[in-house]
């Protein structure tokens, strides 16, 4: 593993934008949680948002790796809110100032993520493109996080292989260490079709090896427990799980937040060790706050 991680267990952060959304009150269109830096409210929130993971972190003296809100921060998805390129890029590095300020001063080590978020839906694969074509699409958004001093880009909740390898590819030019995270469907095969172990196959032949490495996110560790030993050795490093057990049809469709039980998710989270893959980065996506992570690291701690 990339000496960036190390063999030591970091936590992540959870479901920002369910979040923001559900517990703050913040209306996020598109899940763009970049746009709250425009108000103090927002800024207000986001700040909260971090030092609740980061006081975790301190109570089980544990590093962690924290997010910037730029998931939806690409051209794509920031041109239907109204943001020129220029602007996106700006609040890109505006967002990784924002995350170290927050940071500044706290007792755990902390590795600033600079989250980028599949250019189309993230439970559907939907419209694809090449590798190439995926990193042209990126390039802009991963270099500019690169350029505020991120310590690694998270590709997070990818939906296809091709999508993946340009992303890395990206990275692997802006000079910035890079983990990609596929998402899952109840089966554990992503959206596209493909099974978790051909796309990391596909993506590490592509790209030269390019990821430190991989992760499973937006999934609930029930989907995709049973294909973790057929993915190459050493491999998938991390999990980002959602609190809910159901299917990302169902999740598209719910009207209220689910965030399942905390002490069963981290019981079960902390039973993917020794299930064929060398895990050592555990957090939360959809649905997860700082209480389930304050569960999980106590059940890793057990």
């Amino acid at each position: 593993m990339s000496s960036l991680f190390g063999e030591t267990v970091h936590l992540t952060d959870g479901g920002m934008e369910t979040t923001l959304i559900y517990h703050d009150g913040i209306d996020l269109p598109d899940f763009a949680a970049f746009a709250v830096l425009a108000t103090e409210e927002g800024r207000a929130a986001l700040a909260s948002y971090y030092d609740a993971y980061l006081t975790v972190a301190e109570a089980h003296a544990l590093p962690i790796v924290l997010d910037t809100p730029t998931w939806r921060a690409s051209s794509d998805w920031g041109a239907r809110l109204g943001y020129s390129p220029d602007q996106l890029a700006s609040v890109n590095r505006e967002a990784v100032a924002f995350l170290r300020e927050a940071c500044s001063g706290r007792s755990v080590r902390v590795l600033a993520s600079g989250a980028v978020g599949p250019r189309g839906d993230g439970y559907v694969a939907g419209t694809t493109m090449s590798a190439d074509e995926a990193r042209d699409y990126h390039a802009p958004q991963i270099e500019a996080l690169a350029d505020a001093g991120v310590d690694l880009i998270s590709a997070l909740t990818m939906t296809y292989s091709e999508e993946a390898a340009g992303i890395a590819a990206a990275a692997q030019s802006a000079g910035v260490p890079v983990a990609v995270s596929f998402t899952v469907e109840t089966d554990g095969t992503l959206p596209s079709g493909q099974s978790l172990a051909a796309a990391i196959v596909q993506v590490d032949d592509e790209t030269g090896t390019a990821p430190i490495h991989y992760m499973v996110n937006c999934a609930h560790p029930t989907h995709f427990g049973h294909v973790l030993a057929d993915t190459p050795a050493g491999r998938v490093r991390g999990v980002r799980v959602n609190a809910s057990s159901k299917s990302h049809a169902e999740l598209d469709e719910a009207t209220e937040l689910d965030m399942g039980d905390p002490l069963q998710l981290a019981d079960d989270v902390a039973g993917l060790r020794g299930r064929g893959a060398d895990l050592t980065v555990f957090g939360g996506c959809c649905g997860t706050d700082h209480r389930h992570i304050d569960a999980l690291a106590a059940a890793l701690g057990r």
